[in-house]
């Protein structure tokens, strides 16, 4: 089958590998979009993601397609012809953090297109519970998209959230308007966000931002109850901490460089008893991604800022585009 392998680092290539022999309670999905996130860049440039990921691999992790075949032992009910979206993250079930019912800290964690190769190929095998049907009013190129959501909903539910509060989004790319519009939707005093491109002003006000500021023009004081790092940031890290008030809570979603270090006052931290707090990946939360992505509350394709062929993966995790890229997707029909 045709796949798009990382074969070393920032190095990747189209080849025909093996299909591969369905494993017992193991479901093949023909694919059919494949969202390209800001991890996939990670991994091509030799950093890990979810886990470290070994060339020779197939990436992508964020997918949707139809069921093209069941393995022995499914007992899901899915069935052959089902439209499909998946999680890609695998946990082992049997370590002590399987066991605390926090599958996302799970100690051998492995990952489709991360340690198993994903879905930038025609077929992805995987385990049947990772497999979700979706409805037929949901698109396959907004069900690409619930793993990402999946991932906000569970920094969402790390947070107190009160329709009293205000919230500072910081990032204004795709993890920040997902951020935004979910917040606005919440009914929360203010959702205001820092960003550095103008031509994204309008979108971020039509989904939901009260305000919208660059930081680096615009001395910018307020503090606000939530704030929401998107941008992985040194800078925009230190920023998130500063700007929070009083009691207020800082969620730390933006993936840095493993080597990052921030500096933060602990006095601030201690006075004003801020709450910090990290997400990482998506325990149970792609159901209500994919209800959020559904009932349309999210209208997710509006900020899909590109459609790709497979053939152009590796120029886009070059940074090879001339466009500016908020988000891209692979069209495997293309």
């Amino acid at each position: 089958m045709k796949a798009m392998v990382l074969t070393a680092k920032e190095r990747m290539e189209i080849q025909n590998i093996p299909e591969e022999h369905l494993k017992n309670n193991e479901i093949k999905v023909k694919t059919k979009f494949v969202g390209i996130c800001g991890t996939d860049n990670h991994l091509y440039k030799g950093y890990p993601g979810s886990a470290q990921a070994n060339p020779p691999v197939v990436l992508g992790h964020e997918n949707s397609g139809v069921i093209a075949e069941l393995g022995p032992g499914v007992k899901s009910g899915l069935k052959v012809g089902d439209r499909v979206t998946i999680d890609p993250n695998i946990p082992c079930g049997y370590c002590e953090f399987c066991h605390m019912n926090k599958p996302q800290l799970c100690e051998n964690l492995e990952a489709l297109g991360v340690t198993h190769n994903g879905g930038m190929a025609e077929f992805i095998y995987v385990p049947e519970t990772n497999v979700y049907k979706i409805p037929d009013s949901l698109s396959f190129k907004a069900a690409a998209m619930a793993e990402p959501v999946s991932c906000v909903v569970h920094g969402l539910d790390e947070l107190t959230i009160m329709p009293h509060h205000t919230a500072l989004v910081i990032g204004d790319g795709f993890i920040g308007q997902i951020f935004t519009e979910i917040l606005a939707k919440r009914g929360l005093k203010k959702v205001d966000v820092s960003g550095h491109n103008p031509k994204k002003v309008d979108l971020l006000k039509r989904i939901g931002a009260t305000a919208v500021f660059n930081p680096e023009e615009e001395k910018h004081d307020e503090k606000y109850d939530i704030v929401i790092e998107c941008a992985g940031l040194t800078e925009t890290q230190e920023q998130a901490v500063a700007s929070a008030r009083r009691g207020g809570q800082v969620l730390m979603f933006g993936v840095s460089s493993p080597d990052d270090m921030i500096k933060v006052n602990g006095y601030d931290i201690y006075f004003n008893e801020l709450t910090i707090k990290g997400a990482f990946i998506n325990p149970y939360a792609m159901q209500d991604a994919i209800q959020i992505l559904a009932d349309k509350v999210l209208d997710v394709e509006p900020l899909i800022t590109h459609e790709f062929k497979l053939e152009d993966v590796p120029d886009v995790l070059a940074g090879n585009i001339k466009e500016k890229i908020t988000k891209a997707v692979i069209n495997m029909d293309r």
